[in-house]
């Protein structure tokens, strides 16, 4: 409700603007009464792309309909009465026009209340100077409407001079009538007597003689008022070309910018609602320039007049139509990217929108757009005007879609939601270039005409690159293709040309704003993990941040050689760890819980120092997707000496069977992590709570535990809960004994000889107890028996 009080408090041109969001579409008595509830609302929860959402749709206009009768019901007196009557007739009305499309009323109210936010917060910027942004948004917003005001004066002002000129031409053609008349007469003069014809020729020449003075001095005039027309378009169609600039390359080109770094998981690009308010007054004005140009041009057919006025006509109608032509091809955009990793067979949407559609009216003839895939060398071809008709990478289905018109927002977009790549043809690789680096583009295209077929518009975009895949096995190096062109691109870039080495910062900040996307997370990579990065990147074991400030990294580092000693790439390893994060440990992560960018060596040193028990989680080096843990405890071998034991790591496999915070309850030896704090203040609000003994249909419930079958000797060791039919194994610090034969012997050391541990043998041996309890009791006990 606090944005409705600030909107009421608008003022000029910020009120009217407020004011005329409303209508029998969404009454403005709806918003004022429903304020409380409206802003409580999710609205942005609601993807309006995905009709799985058209529940929740439902769902929130049923809400409305409810609030507004229990308003109207609540309404008492003489005033009221009136109220109640007419809250109830929009409660009728609203629901008569949402309910068979209830994700336009989602749509109808988000860009309500994100139009109040942005006049609340433009009216807030300029009242109060010491409020404005670093980036300094408010100031280039203040002087685009600035140029904009200049130019709707600048129009008026060659509008009011039309008008002029066309009284005095048209004055001009009576009185030049007026001496054809006089020039009759004269010629009628022969038949009369020569007195009469004398007497009268003199008054007739005299009042010629004047008024051929006075026509030719109005002809220069008008020639005059012409030229100075003209030369005032000029400069009006210069600010226009240089506001469209400044609207078309720098903001919108912004706006494609942060729409390919949100594709890495950057900030969200933004509304386009202003950037569609500034193409359409650019539209309006560029369209009343051109009406103007072509009236003069009318006027000039109607009363030619020798001179240069329309030699500079011709380059003015050029040059109008060149703007508005540029402006119209500009605005045709994607709003939302098909994926930048496409498998085949698998379906995929995205929408294309024509940010000056509604104020050009074309809507009243809808045009159809079609969707293409293409090569990055078609690609090329296309943007230098070659002949590429027809032309195609490969075959996508349901591609055609005709653009909607939403009168609530006043956009003119096509969503194509089913779309579907059947099939790809690729090129011949260059090098060692695999399939996953070979980039595509979507061409979206369409013609339509504005001004009653005046002109026509063949407009096409392309998509960000996108990388086709097969198989989900290429999902990995396909998102690396992509985040080094998303993260890397120049705009205005032959298709789709990218840097082969960028410097090491470069690189961290985009592997930092991946990171924190894929995990959700606030935390992000600090300066020792981007440090840990650069010593496995380059090899290097130096730890000052300041040794890779200037060192480069190139594509083949990054993604095509292996690292040393490993089967995979500096990605693969890295994109694991997402993978693994996001997957099961990313509210750990967020606790601060996981250090995880060490090695094998600073973890020992960590832990050395510290008490027995003591344990910390790190990222395995050897494993993609892997972490271990660590922990200082006693040599079972030698009696006095501490060692620093690495089990096996762990998997996304291993934790979509037992979670991590249970794994570590489990272990009872492991009692602090690092560098001081209790496993339980750490971990215990995550464990799953033990099972039942009790059941009653004549079985018992398996349960999993992870132990490690090596004695350990640790201050307080806990005792085993001794909630489940069986455990796994003996723990560590409690030596249970049990005659069950179900697995084999483990007299064998289950670490490897660098101390880690076998989890997969581990993992069979766990599966098979669970077979094993699955079978009835009295099947158990007998087969024990026999």
């Amino acid at each position: 409700m606090a944005l409705w009080i600030q909107a009421q408090q608008l003022q000029g041109d910020a009120l009217h603007q407020m004011q005329s969001l409303y209508g029998q579409h969404f009454p403005i008595e709806v918003r004022h009464y429903l304020a409380q509830w409206l802003e409580a609302q999710l609205w942005d929860a609601i993807d309006l792309e995905n009709q799985l959402d058209e529940f929740k749709a439902k769902r929130l206009l049923e809400g409305l309909i409810q609030e507004l009768q229990r308003k109207a019901e609540h309404q008492m007196g003489e005033d009221g009465f009136l109220l109640k009557i007419k809250l109830g007739h929009y409660a009728t009305q609203l629901k008569s026009s949402y309910d068979p499309c209830p994700l336009e009323l989602v749509r109808c109210v988000k860009h309500i209340l994100y139009t109040e936010q942005r006049l609340v917060q433009e009216a807030s910027n300029a009242s109060s100077p010491g409020s404005v942004p670093v980036d300094g948004t408010p100031q280039r917003y203040q002087q685009i409407n600035q140029a904009f005001e200049e130019l709707r004066v600048m129009t008026q002002d060659t509008d009011n001079d039309l008008r002029k000129l066309q009284h005095s031409q048209e004055y001009f053609i009576i009185q030049y009538q007026e001496s054809l008349r006089i020039q009759a007469q004269l010629s009628s003069l022969a038949s009369l007597p020569p007195a009469e014809r004398v007497q009268r020729e003199s008054g007739l020449q005299s009042r010629k003689s004047t008024l051929e003075a006075w026509l030719t001095r109005e002809a220069n005039t008008l020639q005059k008022y012409r030229q100075e027309l003209a030369e005032k378009h000029q400069r009006t169609l210069a600010l226009l070309r240089k506001q469209q600039t400044v609207i078309v390359d720098d903001e919108l080109i912004q706006w494609k910018r942060r729409q390919q770094l949100a594709g890495n998981g950057g900030p969200s690009e933004g509304g386009l609602d202003i950037l569609q308010a500034w193409c359409e007054k650019l539209a309006d004005m560029i369209w009343q320039n051109r009406q103007q140009i072509r009236r003069v041009e009318h006027l000039t057919q109607q009363l030619p007049i020798p001179g240069p006025t329309e030699e500079l006509l011709t380059e003015l109608n050029a040059t109008v139509t060149d703007v508005i032509s540029a402006l119209v091809t500009s605005t045709f955009i994607i709003e939302k990217q098909p994926p930048q990793v496409l498998k085949t067979q698998t379906k995929f949407s995205a929408t294309v929108r024509l940010l000056v559609g509604g104020k050009l009216n074309v809507h009243m003839n809808p045009p159809q757009v079609k969707a293409t895939i293409i090569s990055e060398q078609q690609a090329k071809a296309l943007l230098k005007n070659e002949n590429t008709r027809n032309d195609s990478s490969g075959e996508i289905l349901n591609n055609n879609c005709v653009m909607e018109y939403h009168q609530t927002t006043g956009t003119l977009s096509a969503h194509f939601r089913t779309m579907s790549l059947k099939r790809i043809k690729r090129s011949d690789r260059r090098g060692a270039e695999s399939v996953t680096e070979e980039k595509f583009t979507v061409l979206f295209e369409s013609q339509f005409s504005v001004g009653g077929n005046e002109l026509v518009f063949h407009v096409k975009t392309l998509s960000l690159p996108v990388v086709v895949i097969v198989h989900g096995s290429q999902d990995n190096n396909a998102t690396a293709t992509v985040l080094w062109d998303n993260a890397f691109s120049e705009p205005g870039r032959v298709p789709f040309v990218v840097p082969d080495k960028v410097l090491w910062p470069q690189l961290c900040e985009a592997l930092n704003v991946k990171y924190k996307s894929e995990v959700t997370s606030d935390r992000g990579l600090s300066e020792d993990n981007l440090v840990f990065l650069a010593q496995k990147a380059f090899s290097s074991s130096s730890n000052n941040p300041e040794d890779y400030c200037n060192m480069t990294i190139t594509w083949s580092q990054f993604n095509r050689e292996s690292l040393p000693g490993r089967n995979f790439t500096f990605w693969q390893w890295f994109d694991g760890v997402i993978e693994l994060m996001k997957r099961h440990l990313k509210a750990h992560w967020n606790d601060g819980a996981i250090l995880g960018f060490l090695n094998k060596q600073q973890a020992q040193d960590m832990l050395m120092s510290k008490p027995n028990g003591t344990f910390l989680l790190r990222f395995s080096d050897s494993e993609i997707g892997g972490i271990t843990i660590a922990w200082v405890a006693e040599n079972p071998n030698k009696a006095g000496e501490r060692m620093v034991w690495n089990l096996m790591p762990f998997t996304t496999k291993d934790f979509s069977i037992r979670s991590l915070a249970d794994r570590i309850s489990d272990l009872n030896h492991l009692l602090f992590l690092y560098p001081n704090q209790p496993k339980e203040e750490v971990f215990s609000r995550y464990c799953t709570p033990p099972n039942s003994k009790a059941v009653g249909d004549g079985y018992v419930k398996p349960e999993i535990k992870q132990v490690v079958k090596v004695e350990f000797s640790s201050p307080n060791p806990e005792p085993s809960s001794g909630n489940s039919f069986m455990e796994h194994a003996a723990s560590p610090t409690v030596n249970q004994h049990h005659n069950f034969t179900i697995y084999p012997s483990m007299n064998e050391s289950m670490l490897d000889t660098e101390g880690e541990f076998d989890l997969d043998e581990t993992m069979d041996m766990a599966r098979q107890v669970e077979e094993f309890l699955r079978q009835p009791m009295e099947t158990q006990w007998s087969g024990q028996q026999s």
